[in-house]
């Protein structure tokens, strides 16, 4: 059974999308509404890392894990990947990619490669699609960053 996991901080919802919502992300533009997962916990707290710039990712933080079937998952193919899907600030080719599939509704999550680790997986997760209320999502863990990654 596919699964991911999303870290995030205490008292926010982390399934809203609302951060996407209001700022865009790699692959989605500001207005829609989507939540990214990442296929490790390691590699969720380096996608919280590198967009937390200077590197102050201190407290508590919970640890999500979400499990879903493999029916309601899309994978992008490397090759419909666009030209310069790492790039840094991410293009709109990326985006467009991302906008069509949430308003679309093909499947409740599409796999894409992590920039910061592209033989990794993050999942995006569509919290307006119909089969969002069938995740399974148990109770978070708690998750801090360990002080050596802050230089401390």
């Amino acid at each position: 059974m596919p699964s991911g996991w999303r870290i995030d901080k205490p008292g926010r919802d982390a399934f809203s999308g609302e951060g996407a919502r209001l700022y865009g992300g790699r692959w989605n533009s500001p207005g829609l509404a989507v939540v990214y997962l990442s296929e490790h916990q390691s590699l969720a707290a380096l996608e919280i890392m590198v967009h937390q710039q200077p590197l102050t990712p201190r407290g508590q933080y919970l640890a999500y894990f979400v499990t879903w079937d493999e029916t309601q998952m899309e994978r992008v193919p490397p090759k419909n990947l666009p030209a310069n899907w790492r790039a840094s600030p991410p293009e709109p080719a990326n985006m467009s990619l991302g906008d069509d599939w949430v308003k679309a509704q093909r499947s409740l999550i599409l796999a894409v490669p992590s920039a910061i680790v592209p033989a990794e997986v993050n999942f995006l997760l569509n919290p307006a699609h119909p089969d969002f209320r069938h995740l399974r999502t148990p109770k978070p863990v708690e998750f801090n960053f360990d002080p050596r990654l802050l230089g401390r």
